[in-house]
């Protein structure tokens, strides 16, 4: 039987607020890309309980998201579009059910930032700001950056080591991804793209965005989670 693959909802943030009401939102792209690789897509919402979708669904693909707060005051001109906190609290929740449960998780964008704090790391929380080194990163949709897959890794078995071009809209990054996790693929400018738990789980975070790249690679990212999903 085709897996299930539970995707959390966002939860609107100000800007996205209609007549009052509050919505729920997520890119098509993720589901239609789930579905392509032979999962099952299910929608979350934050009002769920955690642990009863972990006990039902097979893996767990955490989207793009809004930003995390620093802890540390940043100048005016530096903006954020924090995540809401309880999208955020139930994001964190429903990762560490996943994970308690040894069920494959995939993160993208911030659900790779999201992964590394859950594992101990820390984000460098605006790359212009913190990283003035960095190249750009944040590119229109058509655009395409220049990343390596580290030798020997998850991600290598899946996507080839080497280079590779992927997209790029983010302004936050992973600066450590924590004891547990491993680097396994940077941009040219030293930009952490890609993280990894080594050993038999698969625990993957990737900084771009495989959902709306060329069939071939989106193909490959999500078949691995549906195939992890499938044992």
């Amino acid at each position: 039987m085709s897996p299930l693959v539970a995707l959390p909802l966002g939860l609107d943030a100000a800007r996205r607020l209609r007549a009052g009401r509050r919505t729920h939102y997520l890119d098509v792209a993720y589901a239609s890309a789930v579905r392509e690789a032979g999962g099952v897509p299910l929608h979350v919402s934050h009002q769920a309980s955690p642990e009863a979708v972990a006990d039902r669904v097979d893996a767990l693909l955490l989207p793009g998201g809004d930003d995390f707060l620093p802890d540390r005051p940043y100048p005016p001109e530096v903006r954020f579009a924090p995540v809401a906190p309880e999208q955020l609290a139930f994001d964190r929740a429903l990762l560490a059910a996943f994970l308690e449960r040894g069920r494959p998780v995939l993160g993208i964008c911030y659900g790779m930032q999201l992964l590394a704090l859950h594992r101990g790391g820390s984000l460098v929380y605006d790359l212009p700001h913190d990283r003035p080194d960095a190249g750009r990163h944040r590119l229109a949709a058509e655009e395409r950056h220049a990343v390596r897959v580290e030798a020997g890794t998850r991600l290598a078995g899946i996507l080839g080591a080497g280079p590779c071009a992927v997209n790029s809209r983010h302004h936050q990054a992973v600066a450590d991804p924590g004891p547990e996790l491993r680097v396994c693929a940077r941009s040219e400018d030293g930009v952490v793209e890609a993280i990894e738990a080594g050993g038999e789980g698969f625990e993957l975070g990737v900084q771009w965005h495989p959902e709306d790249l060329e069939p071939a690679h989106r193909e490959r990212l999500l078949g691995a989670l549906v195939a992890a999903a499938l044992g």
